[in-house]
């Protein structure tokens, strides 16, 4: 066993990555366990009406999804100066999956773990991790910009995130205000103050060097295809169950719902997702029950399939 493999073995067998990974599978069955709680019949009546195919076409979408985000992702590592090989660096985001569910997303920095035994330093690869999710962000606010006309009243939120969004790719790009904090931090903060504020600065310089054109074009491309294909998948569903739910609406309810999910800082946007998808979908005619199997069907297939797929990502040889 070489040194990284041993390395990675110590990390999968440690207490943590193990009562990480209970907090997970007790996190899955608890969602589950609910969902079929609060509507058993409706949801498996759904899956059945979806069908063997139809799930397959919408874990297609998603695969769709983790491809072009991935695309994306090893395009800010080259930026920042590292090509790790492309099936080890796919294994190594994918793994970032299987821990979506713990608090505060912090369970997909996995991979700056994984990635430091490549030559990544903790900096960059957070760099590129806060630039995955910002122009998630950016993405998904694009989607919901476009179907604002299905729900108007989304309208004040959409402008002050745009707002905000446009201040903070203002800041990244502000390097030399950037690098004298970081020297200030240095030099004259308390050391561990300091050296915190420090990493901090360096994170935001690397970040910003994934945000100048014409990469941010490329990466709001990339997220654009990549969420859009999720919202077709929502959209088919919503067809297989009856629905008459116009394609722009279905992306607009959908890019909303994750929306509203990533800002509210749970989990894997638990609960907030969710209740939103169904309100919206209630709001458009849509009855309850079949909102509520709806919402299930698409969140298993997007949000339960990703972290299955990292679950089995980490259990992975490194491959060189």
């Amino acid at each position: 066993m070489n040194m990284k493999e041993h390395t990675q073995h110590a990390i999968l067998s440690g207490w943590r990555f193990r009562a990480m990974l209970l907090v997970v599978l007790l996190s899955a069955a608890g969602y589950l366990a609910f969902s079929l709680w609060g509507g058993w019949q409706e949801v498996v009546e759904a899956i059945a009406r979806v069908g063997f195919i139809g799930i397959a076409i919408t874990l297609a979408f998603s695969l769709i999804n983790y491809g072009l985000r991935f695309l994306r992702w090893q395009k800010y590592l080259a930026l920042l100066g590292h090509r790790v090989y492309w099936l080890e660096s796919l294994r190594i985001y994918i793994a970032g999956f299987g821990l979506t569910v713990l608090p505060v997303k912090v369970g997909e920095t996995i991979r700056s773990v994984f990635l430091k035994q490549h030559g990544v330093s903790y900096p960059e690869s957070l760099a590129a991790y806060f630039s995955e999710h910002l122009s998630n962000l950016i993405s998904m606010l694009l989607l919901v910009a476009i179907g604002l006309w299905a729900y108007p009243q989304a309208k004040p939120m959409v402008v002050i995130l745009a707002v905000l969004i446009f201040a903070v790719l203002i800041v990244l790009q502000q390097h030399k205000w950037l690098q004298t904090i970081e020297a200030f931090a240095q030099n004259r903060l308390p050391a561990r103050a300091g050296k915190l504020i420090a990493h901090g600065i360096e994170i935001i310089l690397h970040s910003g060097r994934c945000f100048r054109l014409p990469v941010l074009l490329f990466g709001l491309a990339l997220g654009l295809v990549a969420w859009g294909a999720e919202g077709v998948a929502f959209y088919y569903i919503m067809h297989l169950l009856g629905s008459d739910l116009s394609i722009q609406v279905a992306l607009f309810i959908y890019a909303f719902s994750m929306l509203i999910g990533a800002l509210s800082f749970l989990p894997g946007g638990l609960g907030g997702a969710e209740a939103t998808m169904v309100a919206l979908l209630m709001l458009n005619h849509v009855a309850q029950p079949q909102a509520v199997a709806a919402t299930v069907l698409i969140r298993l297939a997007t949000l339960w399939f990703a972290v299955l797929l990292g679950m089995i990502a980490l259990t992975m040889p490194e491959r060189n």
